[in-house]
């Protein structure tokens, strides 16, 4: 585990730069999507089985159409604002101290921030179809699509060129699995993409993913992945200037843009901090991402609920709407998902921490 405190310099400062940078920018988008309408036209979403969700639409129809969609920009745009502008700085003042900052690197930060890139754009197309008078945004199926893909090409990547054959199993040997890491990959995307419907109250998904972020920042840098772990430590930058501005009253919404580009970036982040990095970060990742898990898991067991038994096991799926359900103000289950979201965030680094 590294010690020098430069290390340590390196990870937050591009976390503080992230945040400036954040806060920065915020007006100028926020001043934007508001000029040009950037929410949905008119409310109601359908459910997972395809019929409409009355009880969301009940409780949520007036907010769809009150605030922009789009706010996940603040988190990629200051995450890539950062990178770029310190390698930028670092090419033309070539100081040790600078040079040290850079980050930006092909065996630990090309991938993740590939990826990073690659769903904001597929999310802001989406979003940008849903803003449109009528709009529903891209077919789930195309989305879906794009989601096999670039997770069979970044699983492909781990196999063949980084020659990631195994995964880490907590207190035990590496588990190989050879060419299955591909598949595996594609999985995890796939799940942890269908948990960005979290992003459904004020200041939830935001607290959420930050939590997960500083958890595999911590990890990478007990690896010694310093550039992966001031990459993370950079995402939670821009998390906390989106937080700011999302907390309720949001003034805008995350939307496909930011989870999309977030959800995918989780799934290379755990892989790069598992065999390859000599720990265990998938195997932590139901931990960390414990919530993350409950709300596609409450998803998953109200509609196989509805359809073979005609049963609804929650008033409304996914389990935070069944809480404001029950009466919870949104603040209350923000608060409480928060506070859970930093005890599995514990625990998942120190079952990481321990295993390494």
């Amino acid at each position: 585990m590294p010690t020098d405190l430069s290390d340590i310099v390196r990870v937050l400062v591009p976390a503080f730069a992230s945040f400036v940078v954040g806060m920065s920018i915020t007006p100028l988008l926020t001043h934007y999507l508001y000029k040009y309408k950037a929410w949905k036209k008119s409310p109601g979403k359908t459910a997972l089985d395809g019929a409409p969700a009355h009880g969301f639409n009940q409780l949520h129809d007036v907010h769809e159409v009150r605030a922009p969609r789009m706010g996940g920009i603040v988190v990629w745009a200051s995450v890539v604002i950062t990178i770029i502008g310190i390698a930028v700085v670092a090419r033309f003042i070539p100081d040790a101290a600078i040079l040290k900052l850079d980050f930006l690197s092909r065996n630990q930060t090309w991938i993740p921030l590939a990826t990073l890139l690659v769903g904001a754009i597929v999310g802001l197309i989406d979003d940008l179809y849903v803003i449109r008078p009528g709009g529903e945004g891209l077919r789930l199926s195309y989305r879906l699509l794009i989601v096999v893909l670039l997770s069979a090409f970044i699983g492909t990547w781990f196999w063949a060129k980084l020659e990631v054959t195994a995964v880490g199993i907590p207190f035990g040997s590496p588990l190989e699995i050879g060419w299955l890491i591909v598949p595996l990959f594609i999985l995890v995307s796939l799940a942890l993409y269908a948990s960005g419907v979290i992003d459904g109250i004020d200041g939830l998904s935001g607290g959420v993913f930050g939590s997960v972020f500083a958890s595999y920042a911590i990890i990478a840098f007990a690896q010694n992945q310093i550039d992966l772990a001031a990459f993370s430590a950079t995402i939670v930058g821009g998390l906390l200037a989106f937080l700011w501005y999302n907390i309720p009253p949001a003034r805008f919404y995350m939307s496909d843009t930011g989870t999309m580009a977030l959800t995918l970036t989780i799934a290379t982040v755990a892989f790069m901090t598992d065999d390859l990095g000599g720990g265990v970060g998938i195997a932590v990742l139901p931990v960390i991402g414990a919530l993350l898990v409950a709300t596609v898991a409450s998803d998953i067991a109200q509609v196989v609920s509805k359809k073979y038994f005609g049963i609804k096991l929650l008033r409304i799926a996914p389990l935070h709407h069944h809480f404001e359900s029950l009466g919870w103000p949104g603040y209350k289950v923000v608060m409480r998902y928060w506070i859970l979201s930093i005890v599995f965030a514990f625990l998942g680094v120190i079952i990481a921490l321990a295993a390494i």
